[in-house]
C-alpha cells in the first residue's frame, strides 16, 4: 500500500517538470516559464511545417466569406406546391373516371360535395349581425335539435295562439335560414342537377314553388340554370336563365325572411312574386308549359291531413308545368309522402288516356325520369311493410354561419331525403323496354375494357404466330380468323354526342342503386330497383369481365347501373307484416347474409365486465375440478 503511494506522489512530480506542448504559441500547463528542448532538427522541420500549415489553414478560414442564402418567395412556393397538389388529384381523378366505361360515368356523375355561393352566404350573414347570436343559438336548439336524434331539418313547431307565433316569426325564421336553408339548398341542387344531366337540353324559364319559405328552392334553380358564362366564373343571381319565379306559402315569416335575403342582390331580369295561394290565374297551357318547372321541396311533411298534401300534389299537376320535382325528407313519413304523390301523379297521368275529353291533346300522361326507372308501384312502399325507404344522400360543406349556429366542429354535413321526378309524356322507347338484362352495348368499353382487350389481343396473335410457325402451310390469314376481331372491332370509333345521346336514352331502363353496394374481393353485390317494378340483387363476379367489375367496384349508392349482370338477377322481397309476425321478408335487403354484419348500438361495458366475470369463474371451477380429479387418482 505504501509502496503504491509513493509511485503515485513520484510520477505527479515528475510531470510538473515536462512541458508536453510542441506549438510555440501554446500557453504553458504550468505558471513557470518553459524549458528549452533540445530537439533534433528534422524532427524541428516536421513541427514548424505543422505549425505553418496549421496557421495558413486558420488564416484562410477567418478570411473566406460567408455564403449568403438566396432570398425565396414564400407565398408563391406555397401557392405553387398547393397548385401541384390540386392538379396532382384533379389528374388523379380524371384517370380514375377515365378507366370507367363511358355508360358507368354517365350514370354515377354527381354534384359532389355542394358549397352555398358567395351571394346567399353574404346575404345570410348580414341577416345573422342584426340578430342576437345568443338567442339565435337558443332558437334553433329549440327548434331543430332533438337529444336523441341531434340536428333535424324539419320544421313543424306549433304555437298556442297566432299571437305567439307572430311574436316568433322573425326569429324563427332566422334560425331556420342560418341552419335549414343550406341543408335544403344542398339538396334541391343534387336534384336538379341530377335531372339537369339525365335530360340534356333542359331549358327552364319559368318556376313555380310550393313552399317557397326563405327561398331554397328559389336560390337552387336560379344556381342551376345559368347563361353560359366562363368556367372559373361563380353562378350569380343575374346570369340566371330564369325569368319569372312564383312561391307559393303561407308561412309569412319564412317569406319575409326569404324576402330579405334578396334585397341588396342583384336579381337581373328576373321577375319574384309571392302568394298564399296557387290561384287558376296561374295556371299555364301545356304546350306553352315545356320550360315550367313546378318544385316543392320539404313541404309535404309539414302538412298536417293527407287531405292538404293531395290538394298540394294536385295544385301541381293542374298547373301545366311540364316537369314536377317533389322532394321531402329521407323519413318514413316524409318517403310515404312521395311515394304516395308519385303514385297519384302517375293515376292523373293514366286516366288522361282513358278520358275521350283528353283524346286531343298534345300531351297526355306522364312518366318518372328519377330515380325510378318504372312507371309502376314502388316496390320499397307498403304501409305495413317493415320501416325500409327509398332515399339519397347529399353533402354540404359548411359555411361559417353554421358551424357558429351549431356549435359543430365538422366542417361538412349530410342531409338525406327522398324524391321523385315526374315529367309528362310516355316514357321514352329504347332497346330493352321492360328488362333489366336487355341492354345496348354503347359505351361499355372505358380504359380497363380497352387494356383487357389489347391483352387478350397479344395473347392470341403469339398463340397464332406459333401455330403459323409450326404449320408453313397456314395463310397468314388465319390470325385474324383466330382473333376474330381486330383492334378496330374491339373497341371501334364513336362519337362523343352520338354516344352521350344513346345513353341518355337507355338510362331511362337502367337500375337505380337504391342501398350502398356490398363489395367483396371476387363479387359486387348490387340491390337496385330495376325497369320490372322490383327490387332485384345483381351480382357482378370477376369472371363477367374486368370493365364490367371495375364499373361495379366504383358505383355508390344512387348511381345507374348499365351492365346487365352475368347470372340471373335474385328478387328481393319486401311483403306486408301479418298479425303476428315480428319481421317481415326483405329486411335483409341492401344488407349482407345473416350473422356477417356488424354488430349496431354502443358497446356496454356492463355487459363485457358481466362476460369476463363468468369467464373467470368457469375457469376457477375447471381448476376445482381438475383438483379434484388429480387427488382422486393420486388415491387410487
Amino acid at each position: 500500500m505504501l509502496r503504491g503511494i509513493s509511485a503515485v506522489r513520484i510520477l505527479a512530480h515528475s510531470t510538473r517538470h515536462v512541458n508536453l506542448s510542441f506549438s510555440t504559441s501554446a500557453v504553458a500547463a504550468s505558471t513557470q516559464p518553459n524549458v528549452a528542448l533540445d530537439l533534433d532538427p528534422s524532427l524541428k522541420a516536421l513541427l514548424q511545417d505543422i505549425d505553418i500549415s496549421l496557421t495558413s489553414h486558420k488564416y484562410a478560414a477567418v478570411k473566406r466569406s460567408p455564403r449568403e442564402l438566396e432570398a425565396f418567395a414564400v407565398d408563391e412556393l406555397e401557392e405553387a406546391q398547393a397548385e401541384d397538389a390540386e392538379d396532382s388529384v384533379e389528374d388523379s381523378s380524371q384517370r380514375n373516371e377515365h378507366r370507367k366505361s363511358p355508360a358507368a360515368r354517365f350514370g354515377s356523375k354527381k354534384i359532389g360535395a355542394v358549397v352555398l355561393p358567395a351571394e346567399l352566404q353574404k346575404s345570410i350573414t348580414a341577416l345573422i349581425d342584426d340578430s342576437d347570436k345568443i338567442q339565435l343559438h337558443s332558437d334553433a336548439t329549440r327548434l331543430f335539435f332533438d337529444d336523441s336524434e341531434g340536428w333535424d331539418h324539419s320544421y313543424d313547431v306549433k304555437y298556442r295562439s297566432r299571437k305567439q307565433g307572430a311574436r316568433h316569426s322573425d326569429r324563427d325564421g332566422t334560425a331556420f335560414a342560418s341552419v335549414v336553408l343550406p341543408a335544403h339548398y344542398s339538396a334541391i341542387c343534387a336534384v336538379l342537377h341530377h335531372v339537369k344531366h339525365r335530360l340534356g337540353a333542359w331549358d327552364v324559364r319559368h318556376v313555380i314553388d310550393w313552399g317557397a319559405g326563405t327561398g331554397s328552392g328559389l336560390w337552387a334553380s336560379l344556381n342551376t340554370f345559368q347563361k353560359p358564362t366562363g368556367a372559373s366564373e361563380e353562378p350569380r343571381l343575374s346570369t340566371t336563365k330564369i325569368i319569372t319565379y312564383l312561391g307559393i306559402d303561407k308561412r309569412d315569416g319564412l317569406v319575409a325572411i326569404g324576402k330579405r335575403l334578396l334585397r341588396d342582390t342583384d336579381l337581373g331580369a328576373l321577375s319574384a312574386t309571392w302568394q298564399r295561394s296557387f290561384q287558376e290565374s296561374d295556371i299555364i297551357k301545356r304546350t306553352e308549359a315545356h320550360d315550367t318547372l313546378a318544385l316543392s321541396a320539404f313541404v309535404l311533411s309539414t302538412l298536417q291531413t293527407p287531405l292538404a298534401r293531395k290538394k298540394l300534389v294536385k295544385e301541381m299537376w293542374e298547373s301545366g308545368a311540364h316537369t314536377i320535382v317533389l322532394i321531402d325528407h329521407k323519413t318514413k313519413a316524409g318517403f310515404q309522402n312521395v311515394a304516395e304523390a308519385r303514385e297519384y301523379l302517375l293515376d292523373m297521368g293514366r286516366k288522361e288516356f282513358i278520358d275521350p275529353e283528353t283524346a286531343d291533346w298534345p300531351i297526355r300522361g306522364g312518366h318518372v325520369v328519377a330515380p325510378c326507372p318504372h312507371d309502376g308501384r314502388c316496390p320499397i312502399y307498403s304501409e305495413k311493410s317493415a320501416s325500409l325507404t327509398c332515399g339519397f344522400s347529399q353533402r354540404l360543406q359548411r359555411p361559417p354561419f353554421v358551424r357558429l349556429t351549431k356549435h359543430a366542429r365538422e366542417g361538412h354535413e349530410d342531409i338525406e331525403f327522398s324524391y321523385v321526378v315526374i315529367r309528362r309524356g310516355p316514357r321514352p322507347i329504347t332497346v330493352g323496354e321492360g328488362s333489366s338484362t336487355q341492354m345496348g352495348s354503347v359505351g361499355r368499353i372505358g380504359a380497363v375494357g380497352r387494356e383487357e382487350a389489347e391483352r387478350i389481343r397479344r395473347k392470341e396473335e403469339m398463340a397464332t404466330k406459333e401455330l403459323v410457325l409450326d404449320a408453313d402451310h397456314m395463310d397468314t390469314r388465319h390470325e385474324a380468323e383466330t382473333t376474330g376481331c381486330t383492334p378496330a372491332d374491339v373497341m371501334p370509333a364513336e362519337d362523343p354526342e352520338e354516344v352521350e345521346a344513346a345513353l341518355r336514352n337507355e338510362a331511362f331502363y337502367w337500375p337505380r342503386l337504391v342501398f350502398p353496394p356490398l363489395k367483396k374481393s371476387g363479387h359486387i353485390i348490387l340491390d337496385a330497383c330495376t325497369p320490372e317494378g322490383k327490387i332485384m340483387r345483381l351480382t357482378i363476379p370477376k369472371s363477367q369481365g374486368k370493365q364490367p367489375f371495375y364499373d361495379a367496384r366504383k358505383s355508390t349508392w344512387g348511381d345507374i347501373f348499365p351492365h346487365p349482370p352475368k347470372n340471373r338477377p335474385q328478387e328481393r322481397y319486401q311483403a306486408t307484416l301479418a298479425k303476428g309476425e315480428s319481421m317481415s321478408r326483405g329486411e335483409d335487403i341492401g344488407k349482407r347474409a345473416k350473422g356477417r354484419d356488424h354488430p349496431k348500438g354502443e358497446k356496454s361495458y356492463a355487459k363485457v365486465e358481466a362476460a369476463f366475470k363468468d369467464r373467470k369463474k368457469a375457469s376457477r371451477r375447471d381448476r376445482a375440478i381438475q383438483k379434484e380429479d388429480f387427488a382422486s387418482r393420486m388415491e387410487q
